[in-house]
């Protein structure tokens, strides 16, 4: 496992002091659940930015909604 280094705002420094405090868990286990309940949406969030520029760009193209609904037998 890997050692980190961060700088935490001093209200999220209190109220992880508060929950280690009541349920007697580490400021670790703590912030590897934060990290690992969120980064999934932060990848995802990363992949949308990109390709939303690669589309501004022209480097990508897009596909109506439509075309792939009759590409895959699925229009109504």
């Amino acid at each position: 496992m890997a050692a980190v280094s961060l700088r935490l705002p001093d209200d999220v420094t209190q109220r992880l002091a508060h929950l280690v405090e009541l349920t007697g868990r580490s400021k670790t286990f703590y912030m590897v659940e934060a990290i690992r309940e969120h980064i999934d949406d932060l990848e995802d969030l990363y992949l949308a930015e990109q390709r939303l520029i690669d589309i501004r760009a022209g480097k990508t193209k897009t596909v109506p909604l439509e075309e792939v609904m009759k590409r895959y037998g699925l229009e109504g």
